[in-house]
């Protein structure tokens, strides 16, 4: 039985997290950490260096600000940690490859096994369209979201750009500027409105043809599943380093 820690216990995602483990044999919640910390099924405490439960595994779906507390309880107990939160700044992002040279760090954008094949399916686009098609990406969610673009259209514009033959710029902001879009540029485009959970749309688009690949997630509910999947497979004995979805499903 793995024995999970749930950062960000009593969120939105947390309860969803509780509702897959429950339906599972082979995991289970032992502690959570929230600012809010009632719960009825396992204890849930302030903040991670309180929890003294032992654990297999940490699951971590609260927030940017708690990042620096949740490297060091992993480091220092040598935990198997699931990073799924978002909105990671570049220092933040370094941290998180600091620490994965000392405890083992599951790291990835979005926990969706759709939207990591969407990756692999836009890289292999590239490697057949060539520089004969611009590329833009849309990216669609909720009007709670604060970050934008998404880290998930950031992590697909990335996955492009291992197949291009050269360097490829970002652009956010198009309308500030007047003159014709260059080859060497992905457009970014982010949409927030009402409940949307997210949807990622990449665009090909050339010469009297467009082609589009997309992927729409219609629950938290498979972020949740991808993030639990993630936590059995880091409490199998990993060791340190960087684990991302593609280990996972190879």
């Amino acid at each position: 039985m793995k024995r999970i820690i749930l950062c960000g216990a009593n969120g939105k995602m947390g309860k969803v997290i509780q509702d897959v483990v429950s339906k599972r044999e082979n995991c289970e919640i032992i502690a959570g950490v929230d600012i809010h910390t009632e719960s009825s099924a396992f204890p849930v405490y302030k903040t991670i260096y309180d929890v003294k439960e032992e654990a297999d595994v940490i699951i971590d779906f609260s927030n940017p600000a708690l990042l620096q507390s949740l490297l060091d309880f992993a480091v220092n107990k040598k935990m198997p940690v699931v990073i799924a939160t978002t909105g990671y700044d570049e220092n933040q992002k370094k941290m998180i490859e600091d620490a994965s040279k000392e405890t083992p760090v599951f790291f990835t954008y979005n926990m969706s096994i759709g939207i990591n094949l969407l990756a692999n399916l836009a890289k292999k686009a590239v490697s057949v369209l060539g520089e004969d098609f611009d590329i833009e990406i849309v990216e669609k969610h909720h009007n709670q979201k604060i970050d934008a673009p998404s880290g998930t259209a950031l992590m697909l514009a990335d996955a492009i750009c291992e197949e291009t033959e050269n360097p490829m710029n970002y652009e956010y902001d198009r309308h500030s500027k007047r003159e014709k879009r260059t080859k060497h540029e992905i457009g970014m485009h982010a949409v927030r409105g009402g409940t949307i959970v997210g949807e990622h749309e990449i665009i090909f688009a050339g010469r009297d043809e467009i082609i589009t690949l997309s992927h729409s997630a219609r629950s938290k509910e498979v972020f949740a599943v991808g993030a639990v999947n993630a936590a059995e497979f880091m409490a199998d004995g990993k060791a340190p380093g960087m684990y991302t979805m593609k280990e996972m499903i190879e």
